[in-house]
């Protein structure tokens, strides 16, 4: 049996395989031909963060599989309000096929997975959001931009980066990240990264220069500054992003072909300019159905290999 903790976990094959069951799933979906692939199934969904597309896409897409999604909020279950999580997860995963998990510590993901007896989903943490990352490199499939691309990520150095350096240094394509002074990728990620893209062939830079990352990039892309519990700190960190935002002088810089990405919600103004987020580069609405299909992919993947 799979867990879907962290891209860290996958190999290049396996996250291949798990895109292109999404993109065949997605062909049948057009068609109107959809194959209850899960028929019968329930997939517990629990919500410690609240989430307009991950709750959107897991619930419509376990239903186009012919199973049933349960949503399940901190306030509906007593899981850290009293029970230990390893009973939450044994008794739940007693119940249901699958479990989706959208929290805040990534240590508790693992704690649950530990003693789930099904396979359990990082719908996002903290740490890691493995599954947009799906639905991103599935954008870049569809528009052609997953051949030698060259991403460049500019912003906080936050699960969104973290995500996208386990991604690049497994499938072994270029990474540029800029990040200000103070916001960086956690050390212990991108000492990982470097480690797999060894293997890959991967080159990751680093650096504090937005115009650095987004010179001939391919696809650029970055994430709210102001996330989920960050909102005291919000007026401190606009200043501190100051000269970040994607806007069209910045986008530019990059190759004349290059798409844009955010996986919403965006904050126009802010990181992303009206300009670029509503332009013919931005592929943001695409990406966001792919959420849909890529994580259809996903459990159909996890189901095959318990």
């Amino acid at each position: 049996m799979r867990h879907f903790l962290t891209l860290k976990d996958y190999t290049k094959e396996e996250i291949l395989e798990i895109l292109n069951i999404g993109l065949e799933i997605k062909k049948e979906v057009k068609a109107r031909e959809l194959k209850p692939r899960l028929s019968g199934q329930t997939l517990a969904m629990i919500f410690e963060k609240s989430s307009t597309r991950t709750r959107v896409s897991f619930e419509v897409g376990m239903y186009q599989l012919g199973g049933h999604a349960l949503f399940l909020s901190n306030r509906d279950i007593h899981l850290g309000r009293g029970e230990p999580v390893k009973d939450t997860a044994r008794v739940i995963s007693s119940m249901c096929d699958m479990v989706m998990i959208r929290t805040y510590e990534q240590s508790m993901l693992e704690e649950f997975a530990h003693y789930s007896k099904v396979p359990v989903i990082n719908g996002l943490s903290d740490s890691y959001h493995p599954v947009q990352l799906l639905a991103d490199y599935m954008t870049m499939m569809e528009c052609g931009k997953d051949i030698n691309p060259i991403v460049a990520y500019v912003g906080d150095g936050n699960n969104m980066t973290h995500s996208w350096l386990m991604l690049a240094s497994k499938l072994g394509f270029e990474l540029r990240i800029a990040t200000p002074k103070g916001y960086e990728c956690d050390p212990v990620v991108i000492a990982d990264a470097l480690a797999f893209a060894q293997h890959s062939g991967a080159k990751i830079t680093v650096t504090n220069d937005p115009k650095v990352a987004v010179e001939g990039a391919t696809v650029v892309t970055t994430d709210t500054w102001i996330s989920m519990g960050q909102e005291e700190e919000k007026a401190q960190r606009i200043r501190a992003f100051e000269g970040y935002i994607v806007d069209e002088t910045l986008m530019s810089l990059a190759a004349k072909e290059a798409v844009f990405l955010h996986c919403l919600p965006a904050y126009r103004g802010v990181e992303v300019s009206e300009a670029v987020l509503e332009g013919d580069q931005s592929v943001i609405f695409e990406e966001a159905e792919n959420r849909l299909h890529a994580q259809k992919g996903l459990m159909v993947w996890l189901d095959k290999h318990r």
